[in-house]
């Protein structure tokens, strides 16, 4: 079960990715010219999703794998060129709709595209679970609430990435209050890494791996394993 703040927030994303930003997110994960502050967004996902995907099977032909907030879908199709059977599932109809589109051909596994909850039991269970910035926006209750669920339908590993809570992104934040709202995506939560880190050590059959941060320019973000035991 969600709790209230999750399906609250969750209901913003959904709104602001179909109906503010999903132009500039189409744009910004293409090939087409943007700002240099995008470019180092850009440059910063690209390093984050080969990291993750680094951290994966090189051969996953026959695994089933959840790539949960997949976006306009570039990890799931490299997933899936591994030969693994990918659900990917994002909060925006729109980014899938985009997705599916951009998907070439000839992949050695498949992908099923879905609009919905990432959440959703109706899922199924997985060997391993990709979130690669789906979780940034809720706050740390919320991040261990859903991790624990997905990890207990998960054989191998949840791999996820949160923002850290440093002094220079907390800057940037307070930053960016100063931008007209309609401009401003919805808010970033920053974790504190080592306490998020206890938090998910305690949960039942698992335990945590590896960890490595990606920062540059306006991208900062911190990839963790959940490993079940």
């Amino acid at each position: 079960m969600t709790s209230a703040s999750y399906d609250q927030y969750r209901g913003r994303l959904e709104e602001y990715f179909d109906r503010t930003a999903l132009d500039a997110w189409a744009q910004l994960t293409s090939d087409a010219p943007v700002s240099k502050i995008r470019a180092t967004v850009r440059a910063g996902r690209d390093e984050m999703r080969s990291t993750l995907l680094s951290w994966l099977p090189a051969d996953m032909t026959g695994l089933r794998i959840l790539d949960a907030g997949c976006g306009t879908g570039a990890l799931a199709v490299e997933a899936a060129r591994r030969g693994a059977h990918v659900v990917a599932i994002d909060v925006s109809a729109s980014l899938v709709d985009i997705a599916r589109e951009r998907a070439p051909k000839g992949m050695s596994g498949e992908i099923d595209w879905r609009a919905g909850d990432m959440m959703s039991p109706d899922l199924g269970d997985f060997d391993h679970v990709v979130a690669m910035d789906s979780l940034i926006h809720y706050r740390t209750d919320d991040i261990v609430g859903v991790l624990e669920a997905l990890s207990a339908r998960t054989r191998g590993s949840v791999i996820f990435t949160v923002t850290p809570r440093t002094p220079a992104l907390m800057l940037m934040l307070t930053m960016g209050k100063l931008f007209p709202r309609a401009d401003r995506a919805p808010a970033i939560a920053p974790a504190n890494i080592d306490a998020l880190s206890q938090r998910l050590a305690g949960l039942p059959g698992c335990s945590v791996g590896r960890s490595r941060r990606v920062q540059g320019g306006f991208y900062t973000s911190q990839a963790l394993e959940l490993l079940r035991c």
